[in-house]
């Protein structure tokens, strides 16, 4: 009987690290760069991964970008504040697949890369 309840408390513990999510993750982000980027396994209370922008109202040119896991709490919502004075908002878009807050312009190079390899195999055969 007790391997019977070790059996089910490996399965348990299997299926708790199946359902974690992996998160792409930036602290900041400034200009289009992300400043330490690294994927990041959210926790069972942050089931969302997320893409965060700040931007200062008074300047209106510099925005802070961010990634990561967060509640579900937060998904879709735009907040507005200050820091010294400094006015900001802050919207966060979020998605609940692995790595899904990836950047955007490595799903667009992929699509380039095989649109390219479509163009030059018609082109070749065409030539012939």
């Amino acid at each position: 009987m007790s391997n019977l309840w070790k059996g089910v408390i490996v399965l348990g513990a299997f299926i708790a690290v199946a359902q974690c999510l992996t998160c792409k993750q930036c602290p900041i982000g400034i200009f289009g760069t992300c400043l330490f980027p690294n994927d990041v396994v959210c926790d069972n209370s942050t089931l969302n991964c997320f893409t965060g922008e700040a931007s200062f109202n008074s300047t209106g040119l510099i925005s802070l970008h961010t990634r990561g896991c967060l509640d579900s709490d937060l998904c879709g919502k735009t907040l507005t504040g200050a820091i010294f004075e400094a006015g900001f908002t802050s919207s966060f878009q979020c998605c609940q697949t692995d790595l899904c807050n990836g950047a955007s312009h490595a799903h667009l190079s992929l699509a380039a890369a095989l649109s390219a390899t479509i163009l030059a195999s018609v082109w070749g055969q065409l030539a012939v």
